[in-house]
C-alpha cells in the first residue's frame, strides 16, 4: 500500500511586534476606559486641554528667556524639576496608569529585556511624556546658540524625555508591591500635604524670582545641577554654545550612562517583580505575623504604662498610623505645623512665635476623639461603665497624643529660635506654647463629649453630611474657650514685658509647663463624667457616617 507524504508544516507568521501591541494595548484601554462615562471623558478631555495650553505657555516663556544672562541656571533647574516629579509621581498617584502595571503581565511568557523596550515606548504616549518633551524642548531652545548647540540640543531633548519616562517607570515597579497595598494607599492619602508643601515653596521662589535681580539667585544651584542628570544633558546644550565641547560631551555622557543605569534597574527589578514569591504566600504572611507580634512586644509597647492607659495609647497611635483618615489628620497637622514658621522665615519676615502653629495644630487632634473611632466605637463604650472609666480613656488618648506633641513642638521652638531668633524668647515661647498644647488638651476633650460627630470612613469628606454646624462649633467654641483658658498666662507675660522685667521671663518656661499639664488634667476630669452619661448619644453621633 502506497503512502502518500505528509504535508509539509505551513510556516509559521512572524510574530507581531510587542511594541506595537504594547501601544495599541494602551490606546485601546484608554478608549475603552473613556467610553465608560460621560464625566470621565469631559475629565480627560480637560485635562488635555490644560496641559497642552500650560505646555504652550511654558514653552513661550522659555522662547522668551532666550539671551537672558540667567536663562541656563533656570532651564537646569527646571529639568531636575521635572525630573524629580517624574520620579515621585508613582509615589503618591500608584493607580495613575493602570495600563502600565507590570503585575497583570507576570502570567505572561515574556522576557524582561524585550518587554522593557517595550514598556518604554507605550510609556511615551500620554499627556504627560508630550508636556515634558514640550518643557525640554523650550529649554533647549532658550540656551541654543549656533549650529553646534542646537545638535546637542536634538540629542538633549531625547535624552531627557527618555529619562524621565524610565525613572517613573523604574520607581513605580520597584515599589508596585507597596503601591497596592494598604501603606502605598495611605501613601497616596498624603500626596495632598506634600502638593500644599510644594505649593508653598513655589510660591517663595517665584516672590524672590519677581525682583529684578532674581534670576541670579539659581547660580549656585544651576552650577550643582549642571553635573547632575538629566538637567546635564539640558547643561551641555549651553556649553556647546559657547565653545566648551568637552563639558558638553560629559554632560550628554553623564545623562546617557543615567538613561542606561535605569534601564538596567529597572529590569532587575522587573525580573525580580515576576519571578520572585511575594507577601501573599502562607510562610511570608506567617514570617511577618511573628515578626509583627514581636514588634509589638518590644517596640512602643514596652515605652507605654500598664493596664487600660497603655492599650488605649498604643490603640491611639496605631490609628494615628495606620488609619487612612487619621494619618491624615496627624500629617497635615505636623507638616503644616512646621511650614508656617520656615515660610514665614523665607519671606524675611519671621517671629519666632509663629511657632505657635505646632502646639495649636497638633492641640486640635483631641477634638472629636471619639469620631476618629468611627463604628468601632462600640467596642469601646462597652468598656466604659463609670466617670473612672472614661476619665482613663480620655487621660490615656491625651497621653498618646502628648508623647507626639510635646518633642515636636520642643523642636519647633528650638528651630525657630535658632533660625529666627532671638534666643532670649525661647524660654517664653515655649513655655507659652505648652500651656497652649494643655489648654486645647482640656477643651477638646471636653468637645469630644459635648459635639461629638461622625467622620465617614470612605471618600474625601471629613464630617457626615448634616453635622457640619456640630463640627465648626465644636472645634472654633473649643478654640475660643482654650483662648480664654491662656488668658492668665498671657496676662503675666503681658505684664513682664510692660514692666520691664525682661530678666524674668524665664519664669514662663515652668509655669507655662505646670499650667499647660493643669488645665488638661482638670479638662479630663470635667469631661469624664460628661461622657459617661452621654454614651447613647455620643455612640449615636458618631455611627451616622
Amino acid at each position: 500500500m502506497s503512502t502518500e507524504a505528509a504535508p509539509a508544516a505551513a510556516p509559521q507568521g512572524a510574530a507581531p511586534s510587542l511594541t506595537g501591541v504594547f501601544v495599541r494595548l494602551k490606546l485601546s484601554l484608554l478608549r475603552n476606559g473613556l467610553r465608560r462615562s460621560t464625566g470621565r471623558a469631559l475629565a480627560y478631555v480637560g485635562s488635555v486641554v490644560v496641559g497642552l495650553l500650560f505646555a504652550a505657555a511654558a514653552v513661550l516663556g522659555l522662547i522668551a528667556l532666550r539671551g537672558t544672562a540667567h536663562a541656563g541656571a533656570l532651564v537646569v533647574l527646571l529639568t531636575g524639576i521635572l525630573a524629580l516629579g517624574w520620579a515621585a509621581l508613582p509615589l503618591f498617584f500608584p493607580t495613575g496608569d493602570e495600563t502600565l502595571d507590570p503585575t497583570r503581565l507576570v502570567m505572561l511568557p515574556l522576557r524582561p529585556r524585550p518587554l522593557i523596550g517595550s514598556l518604554l515606548v507605550a510609556s511615551l504616549v500620554g499627556i504627560g511624556p508630550f508636556v515634558t518633551l514640550a518643557l525640554v524642548t523650550g529649554s533647549v531652545i532658550a540656551v541654543a546658540h549656533g549650529a553646534a548647540a542646537a545638535a546637542v540640543g536634538v540629542v538633549a531633548v531625547v535624552l531627557v524625555t527618555l529619562v524621565c519616562v524610565s525613572l517613573a517607570r523604574a520607581v513605580a515597579t520597584a515599589s508596585v508591591r507597596l503601591l497596592t497595598s494598604r501603606r502605598g494607599r495611605d501613601l497616596a492619602v498624603l500626596s495632598g500635604l506634600f502638593i500644599a508643601i510644594g505649593a508653598q515653596g513655589v510660591n517663595i521662589a517665584a516672590q524672590k524670582l519677581g525682583r529684578p535681580d532674581g534670576l541670579s539667585v539659581l547660580e549656585p544651584v544651576g552650577t550643582v545641577l549642571r553635573w547632575v542628570p538629566p538637567a546635564s544633558a539640558v547643561g551641555a546644550v549651553e556649553d556647546a554654545g559657547h565653545g566648551a565641547y568637552g563639558r558638553a560631551l560629559a554632560g550628554l555622557a553623564l545623562t546617557a550612562v543615567a538613561l542606561v543605569l535605569l534601564l538596567w534597574w529597572w529590569q532587575r527589578t522587573l525580573t525580580t517583580l515576576m519571578t520572585a514569591p511575594d507577601s501573599s504566600t502562607l510562610q511570608a504572611v506567617e514570617k511577618d505575623s511573628a515578626r509583627g507580634a514581636a514588634a509589638g512586644e518590644r517596640g512602643l509597647a514596652r515605652l507605654l504604662p500598664d493596664g487600660r492607659t497603655g492599650t488605649v495609647a498604643l490603640r491611639t497611635l496605631r490609628y494615628a498610623w495606620r488609619d487612612p483618615k487619621s494619618k491624615m489628620a496627624w500629617a497635615t497637622a505636623l507638616g503644616v505645623g512646621l511650614l508656617v514658621p520656615v515660610v514665614s522665615a523665607a519671606q524675611g519676615n519671621g517671629s519666632i512665635y509663629t511657632s505657635f502653629s505646632a502646639s495649636a495644630l497638633l492641640g486640635a487632634q483631641m477634638y472629636n476623639q471619639f469620631g476618629q473611632d468611627t463604628s468601632a466605637f462600640w467596642m469601646v463604650a462597652s468598656t466604659i461603665a463609670t466617670p473612672r472609666d472614661a476619665y482613663e480613656e480620655l487621660r490615656a488618648r491625651a497621653l498618646a497624643l502628648a508623647s507626639v506633641a510635646v518633642p515636636f513642638v520642643t523642636l519647633v521652638v528650638l528651630g525657630s529660635a535658632a533660625v529666627i531668633g532671638p534666643w532670649s524668647d525661647f524660654l517664653e515661647v515655649y513655655g507659652l506654647s505648652l500651656a497652649v498644647l494643655g489648654a486645647l488638651l482640656a477643651t477638646g476633650a471636653l468637645s469630644s463629649a459635648l459635639f461629638p460627630y461622625s467622620i465617614p470612613s470612605e471618600g474625601n469628606k471629613n464630617v457626615a453630611p448634616g453635622q457640619g454646624a456640630i463640627a465648626w462649633f465644636s472645634l472654633f467654641g473649643g478654640v475660643a474657650v482654650g483662648a480664654v483658658l491662656c488668658a492668665p498666662l498671657l496676662g503675666l507675660t503681658i505684664w513682664l514685658h510692660v514692666a520691664g522685667l525682661h530678666h524674668l521671663l524665664w519664669v514662663l518656661l515652668p509655669v507655662g509647663a505646670v499650667y499647660g499639664a493643669g488645665v488638661a488634667e482638670l479638662g479630663l476630669r470635667v469631661a469624664a463624667p460628661r461622657v459617661a452619661g452621654r454614651l447613647p448619644e455620643i455612640l449615636t453621633a458618631v455611627s451616622k457616617g
